[in-house]
C-alpha cells in the first residue's frame, strides 16, 4: 500500500534508548511509522527547482484522427505501423519471424537548453514479454538517449552514449534502479506492470556532466525509478548531444512465440523554464539584380529552399523571418512548405560552419505540406513578412528521416497571375541552434 499525503500535526518522535525517530501516522494502513525522506518531497525539475517555472512545449504527438505524419517509420519483416481510431493510437506490430521491426522516430530533435531542465513523456503499452522480444520507448536516437527497455523477461532504463566513437548502452536492470524499483518495495509500493498502460518521463540537466532522471507517472504522481549521476563521476561528457528525437521500436532477435504489438500513444518534450533561441543567425536572398522569373501562370515556383545537410542530421534549424517583393502589375499568392521537392535547381553550403544548404534556382516543386499562406502584389508599400510567434517557431524547424539518410525540405514557393511583368524577390532567415 502506497502512502497518503501527511500534515505537519502527523509528524511526532519516539524515544528510544540510543535516539529520537521521527514517525508519522500513516492513515491507509491506519498505523504509525518511521517518517521517509519522500514523504514530503515537492516536485522538482532536474536542476532541483520546484516545478512552478511556466513550461514551453517544444512538442507533441496525439493520433485522434489519424497517424499525425510527426514520426518517419521503418519496418522489417513483416513489421507494421496501422492507426487505431477506436483507442486513437498507432499500433507496432511484428510478426514471430526473426528479424521483424518496426522502429518510430520523430522528424525533429528537440533542442535542450544549457541550464533548463528537459522533460520528455510518452505514452504506451507494452507487448507481453517474450524470449527474442524487445520493445524501447523514449528520448533516444541511434546513437544517444535514455529509454526504458523490456527485452525478453528483463526490464531495464538504459543509457545511450556515442562518446567512444559507437554507440554503447548502459543498462540498469529493474532490479538496480536507484530511487523506486516499482516491485512493491519501494516508496511508492507501485508494482509496474508494462502491458498495463504507462507514462514514461525522463528529465535531464545535460550541460555534459549533469544527472538524468528517469520513472513513471501513476495516479498522477511522477516516481522517479531510476537516476543516472556524472557530476564528480565522469572525465568529458556523459552523451554526444542532448538535443535528441522521441523513439519507439519494437523487434525480434530470434522467432517469437506470438506476434507482439506495442501501443504507441502521446508524447510530449517541454522545456521547464521557457526558451529562448541563442544560436546562429543565418540569411539567404535572391540576388536584386536577377529577381526570380515565372514561365506559367497558377504554378507555384520555389523561390528559396533550405534543407540540412546530410552529414548533420541532428542539427537543429529553425526558419525565424521572410521577406517578399514582388515586380509589375501582379499579384502572387505565396507559399512555405514543408517537406516538398524541389527540382532542377543546385543546392549551395550555407558556410563550413553551417548545417544548412540553400537552393534559390529550382524550377519546380512538388509535394509538401501548407505552413503559412498569403497573398501580394506590387502596390504593397513595404515588403510582406512572414511573422512567426515564438511558440510556433518549432513548426518552421528543418525535419529529417535518419532512417533513409533524408534531409526534408522547407520551401518558400508562389504563383501568379501573368507572367508578362511578373519577377520575385525573397530573403530567408533561420537561426541554428546546434553549434
Amino acid at each position: 500500500m502506497r502512502y497518503p499525503a501527511f500534515v505537519v500535526n502527523d509528524i511526532k518522535t519516539l524515544n528510544h534508548s540510543s535516539a529520537r525517530v521521527a514517525y508519522i501516522y500513516d492513515g491507509g494502513d491506519n498505523n504509525f511509522r518511521p517518517l521517509e525522506k519522500n514523504d514530503f518531497l515537492l516536485p522538482q525539475d532536474a536542476f532541483g527547482r520546484l516545478r512552478t517555472s511556466s513550461p514551453l512545449t517544444l512538442f507533441d504527438s496525439t493520433h485522434r484522427y489519424a497517424d499525425n505524419g510527426l514520426w518517419n517509420t521503418a519496418t522489417g519483416g513483416t513489421g507494421s505501423v496501422t492507426f487505431n481510431a477506436n483507442q486513437g493510437l498507432v499500433d507496432l506490430t511484428i510478426s514471430t519471424g526473426s528479424g521483424s521491426y518496426v522502429y518510430r522516430e520523430t522528424k525533429r530533435v528537440f533542442g535542450y537548453q544549457p541550464g533548463k531542465s528537459l522533460l520528455s513523456m510518452n505514452t504506451f503499452t507494452m507487448s507481453p514479454a517474450q524470449n527474442n522480444l524487445v520493445q524501447r520507448i523514449g528520448y533516444f536516437g541511434s546513437g544517444n538517449g535514455i529509454f526504458v527497455e523490456q527485452s525478453g523477461s528483463s526490464l531495464s532504463i538504459v543509457k545511450r552514449t556515442s562518446i567512444s566513437g559507437s554507440p554503447i548502452d548502459v543498462k540498469a536492470p529493474q532490479s538496480q534502479w536507484s530511487e523506486d524499483k516499482l516491485n512493491g518495495s519501494g516508496y511508492s509500493q507501485y508494482n509496474l506492470n508494462t502491458t498495463k498502460s504507462q507514462i514514461f518521463w525522463t528529465d535531464m540537466e545535460w550541460l555534459g556532466a549533469g544527472t538524468m532522471r528517469a520513472g513513471f507517472v501513476i495516479n498522477g504522481e511522477l516516481i522517479t525509478a531510476h537516476s543516472f549521476h556524472h557530476a564528480n563521476e565522469i572525465e568529458g561528457t556523459y552523451m554526444t548531444t542532448a538535443s535528441l528525437p522521441l523513439r519507439y521500436e519494437i523487434f525480434n532477435v530470434g522467432n517469437i512465440a506470438s506476434s507482439g504489438t506495442l501501443k504507441q500513444i502521446c508524447s510530449t518534450v517541454i522545456s521547464e523554464g521557457g526558451y529562448e533561441l541563442r544560436g546562429t543567425q543565418q540569411a539567404v536572398q535572391i540576388p536584386i539584380t536577377t529577381p526570380r522569373t515565372f514561365t506559367n501562370t497558377g504554378i507555384y515556383y520555389p523561390m528559396i529552399s533550405l534543407k540540412l545537410k546530410e552529414s548533420r542530421l541532428d542539427a537543429m534549424a529553425i526558419l525565424t523571418a521572410l521577406s517578399m517583393l514582388g515586380k509589375g502589375s501582379v499579384n502572387y499568392s505565396w507559399r512555405v512548405l514543408a517537406n516538398g521537392e524541389s527540382s532542377g535547381g543546385t543546392w549551395v553550403s550555407a558556410g563550413n560552419d553551417s548545417s544548412v544548404q540553400y537552393s534559390i534556382d529550382s524550377t519546380g516543386i512538388s509535394g509538401g505540406r501548407i505552413l503559412a499562406a498569403g497573398f501580394l502584389n506590387s502596390s504593397n508599400q513595404t515588403s510582406p513578412s512572414l511573422d512567426i510567434l515564438k511558440e510556433a517557431l518549432f513548426k518552421f524547424q528543418l525535419e529529417r528521416n535518419t532512417f533513409t539518410n533524408t534531409p526534408y525540405e522547407l520551401s518558400l514557393a508562389v504563383a501568379c497571375d501573368t507572367t508578362a511583368q511578373a519577377g520575385f524577390f525573397a530573403s530567408m532567415d533561420w537561426e541554428e541552434v546546434s553549434r
